[in-house]
């Protein structure tokens, strides 16, 4: 099918990641993944959460929200808490993050990664999940250092991309308008690019068999290699 930008059925959007974007976050990142923009922040916390004091560990946990003009239409402030939707999100960033890391190695401190989508045209939560573990990476490097922190914290690499099937066909990384007319709609996320932590996929239109789910996955285990190429260059090939 002709796709609305011209891609091919299995190619991403050019993705472009700009660190140290907000100079007084530990770590940060805008990720520029066609024209969805997030600017992805790490800081660290003063202490974990209750429930986790005493026990030598750490916390890695995620916010999400969409600014007002992120959308055609103007999206309110959520004022009075986060939406059911806005929760489901920030639960997979956050989820996805803390696989890659041994929060025993972290100590008893806490690191939120606030991930604010500036415009969004599909896949902002899986543009978050990118941007969110090179903007931890770079957080960490920082954090490590300046509380005498030896021990390697992240263990694997997080990547994350968007698949679907739009009038029966598998396609790559959605845009705004090929995800609102997908009959499925799927996130795919990896740790260095060889294992899957987490699949998140809905029939949304339609249903779809073990083929089709087999060629969703690999679209997307093929372009979170190329993803997590670009997040290990950025991290000078190393994690912290």
């Amino acid at each position: 099918m002709e796709r609305i930008d011209n891609r091919q059925n299995n190619e991403m959007r050019s993705i472009k990641m700009t660190p140290g974007f907000i100079s007084s976050a530990d770590g940060s990142v805008l990720i520029e993944m066609g024209n969805t923009r997030v600017i992805c922040n790490a800081t660290l916390l003063p202490e974990v959460p209750g429930w986790l004091k005493g026990r030598g560990t750490g916390w890695v946990t995620a916010e999400y929200s969409l600014l007002p003009q992120s959308t055609n239409k103007r999206v309110d402030r959520e004022r009075k808490g986060a939406s059911g939707r806005t929760q489901e999100i920030q639960r997979l960033i956050g989820r996805s993050l803390r696989g890659a890391a041994d929060l025993a190695a972290l100590g008893e401190n806490a690191i939120v990664v606030d991930c604010d989508v500036i415009q969004a045209d599909g896949g902002t939560r899986t543009a978050s999940i990118i941007g969110g573990f090179v903007a931890l990476g770079l957080a960490l490097k920082k954090i490590k250092a300046n509380l005498g922190i030896e021990q390697q914290i992240l263990k694997y690499a997080i990547s994350a991309i968007s698949v679907g099937v739009v009038k029966g066909e598998a396609l790559l990384d959605l845009c705004y308008v090929e995800d609102s007319a997908a009959d499925v709609d799927m996130n795919v996320v990896m740790r260095d690019a060889k294992e899957f932590i987490e699949v998140q996929g809905t029939g949304e239109h339609a249903a779809f068999n073990r083929k089709m789910l087999s060629t969703l996955l690999d679209l997307g285990e093929k372009a979170c290699s190329e993803i997590y190429s670009m997040q290990m260059n950025l991290l000078g090939g190393e994690l912290p």
